[in-house]
């Protein structure tokens, strides 16, 4: 976010103008779709999308392959990579007999970021960067009223993640969108581990990213960033 940010001011101070950084196009299951249906559009499609978000995707891919490369060889008994080392020297013996959690977040987040324009995309990550931690770290600093059918999960947390992903969405995809996306994150937050058994490092990215383009498609829905009028 911060080097988008600053290119964002670059760019714009030194052109006047913040084309290329922003997709004309973000409803990304049409341009799927004409991809699809005309492969030789590939061309017309990069360019809707504007410079900044292939650049973008493409260094994010790059490191999220980088993280599933560490992770997926740590646990292999057949394939080895030089930077093992690295999760051994802070994962505890208990996590080290499992997949990291960075693993299942890596993969939702390449997920979003293949069905997410950039403003989308930037949101989902902030919240399951920001939102998901504020849930955890208040949830075990204050929280008392644990959820009925997880108890490791309190309402505390749960509000305080809404209130950190109200924040955060409103900022990159307006107030309509903040408020669907608040919905989606406290559903996939108050049932996730139990009684869904899924990682919400995974669930809450693909979540997000599927109900976008499907709202998105459905109900032409668009967004506005408040973060990009203060540039």
């Amino acid at each position: 976010l911060f080097v988008w940010y600053v290119g964002s001011l670059i760019v714009h101070s030194s052109t006047g103008s913040s084309e290329g950084m922003l997709p004309k196009e973000n409803n990304m299951f049409l341009l799927y779709l004409r991809l699809i249906n005309r492969p030789n559009s590939i061309v017309d499609i990069i360019t809707a999308l504007g410079w900044l978000y292939p650049l973008f995707f493409f260094s994010f891919y790059t490191v999220c392959l980088f993280i599933i490369t560490i992770e997926f060889s740590r646990k292999s008994k057949f394939f080895s990579f030089p930077l093992n080392i690295i999760p051994k020297l802070y994962l505890s013996e208990t996590e080290r007999e499992k997949y990291g959690t960075y693993l299942y977040f890596s993969i939702g987040q390449m997920f979003s970021a293949f069905i997410s324009p950039p403003m989308v995309f930037l949101a989902i990550l902030g919240v399951s960067c920001i939102s998901d931690s504020m849930t955890s770290q208040i949830g075990i600093r204050y929280g008392k009223r644990h959820i009925l059918w997880n108890k490791k999960k309190t309402w505390e947390g749960v509000i305080a993640g809404i209130i950190t992903t109200f924040i955060i969405c409103v900022l990159f995809v307006g107030m309509l969108w903040g408020l669907i996306f608040t919905v989606i994150f406290s559903l996939f937050d108050i049932f996730t581990d139990k009684p869904i058994n899924i990682s919400d490092n995974l669930l809450i990215p693909i979540g997000c990213g599927v109900s976008y383009i499907i709202i998105r498609f459905i109900f032409n829905i668009n967004y506005y960033s408040i973060i990009l009028m203060w540039i």
